[in-house]
């Protein structure tokens, strides 16, 4: 028996306001408008993975930091 996930209400407004750092693959997905491939990709890449148990965590402050390196001057 497995437990069903809750969907966090207005997600974007807490990633405003700095108070999810760490968040799992498709409610990071959904915050940077990507694809679920695409941000389990980029969040390899910069090094934002923290594995819990069986839980995968994002670290969002590492992502934004990574991206920033992609800004054009």
């Amino acid at each position: 028996m497995g437990y069903t996930r809750t969907e966090v209400p207005e997600l974007e407004n807490l990633m405003k306001y700095g108070k999810k750092k760490f968040v799992r693959y498709e409610e990071g997905a959904k915050i940077y408008s990507m694809g679920l491939h695409f941000f389990q990709e980029l969040a390899k890449e910069a090094g934002a993975i923290y594995h819990v148990k069986r839980i995968v965590l994002v670290n969002t402050e590492l992502i934004d930091e990574y991206l920033e390196n992609f800004r054009d001057a």
